[in-house]
């Protein structure tokens, strides 16, 4: 039985699909709280589930994507939210602000050498590449730079769930073998490296880690956002 038989309509297939993504995503933050670990984080599991059920259903991502671009759109709200924990970590900035600065900039341009350096060598068409570059921010950051660059957000917005899970994963690993002593080096590691992900992850490791991985995540985006017009004249 196929998905076409069940939803007759696109306000239907809509509707399911926004249900069935935001029903999954709350199993999957249940199953977190339960057995919390970087591989049940719901940026890991949500994805999962949800297309689990599309396989069940033999549905295509275009189905999906048109009953859920709202989620998307909403994204732009919460770019204009990211405001707040920076107000609320100001006197962090003011201490820290030459070594965030550095750190920000440095991971930001590495992150984005490597991915394009990367698919490069493994001769991927030029959309990827683009659509690779600003895998390491957040979500809303990403889609827009993508964009900005002339990549697919959308694919974009997978490649940032992948580095997230996976940077989450190596980050607890690295905590054991890199000598990360203070909570910013450690809080920044997961920041830069995982975004979202990793500030669940850092959260779990102390809640200056989880302050100082939110903070440096938020002020990568900013810092992609900003330097995307300059990397797209590079590229272009």
């Amino acid at each position: 039985m196929t998905s076409a038989s069940l939803l007759h309509s696109p306000l239907a297939a809509g509707l399911f699909w926004s249900a069935a993504t935001v029903a999954l995503y709350c199993a999957a933050r249940r199953v977190h709280r339960l057995r919390p670990s970087w591989w049940t984080s719901p940026l890991a599991l949500a994805p999962i589930l949800i297309v689990g059920l599309a396989v069940a259903l033999h549905a295509g991502y275009g189905e999906y994507n048109q009953g859920t671009r709202w989620l998307l759109t909403m994204l732009g709200p919460v770019t204009v939210a990211f405001a707040l924990p920076i107000f609320e970590q100001r006197e962090m900035i003011r201490r820290h602000w030459p070594v965030l600065a550095v750190g920000v900039v440095a991971g930001s341009v590495i992150a984005m050498l490597t991915a394009w350096g990367l698919a490069s060598l493994l001769g991927l068409s030029e959309s990827v590449r683009l659509s690779l570059m600003p895998r390491s921010v957040s979500t809303p950051f990403a889609m827009t730079v993508s964009g900005d660059i002339g990549g697919v957000p959308d694919l974009t917005a997978v490649f940032v769930v992948l580095t997230g899970v996976f940077g989450a994963a190596l980050g607890e690993i690295l905590l054991h073998v890199l000598p990360l002593r203070t909570s910013l080096a450690r809080g920044a590691l997961f920041g830069m490296g995982a975004h979202g992900a990793g500030v669940a992850q850092a959260r779990q490791v102390g809640g200056e880690e989880g302050a100082i991985a939110s903070l440096v995540m938020i002020l990568a985006g900013l810092c992609n956002v900003l330097a995307a017009p300059f990397i797209a004249f590079l590229i272009h």
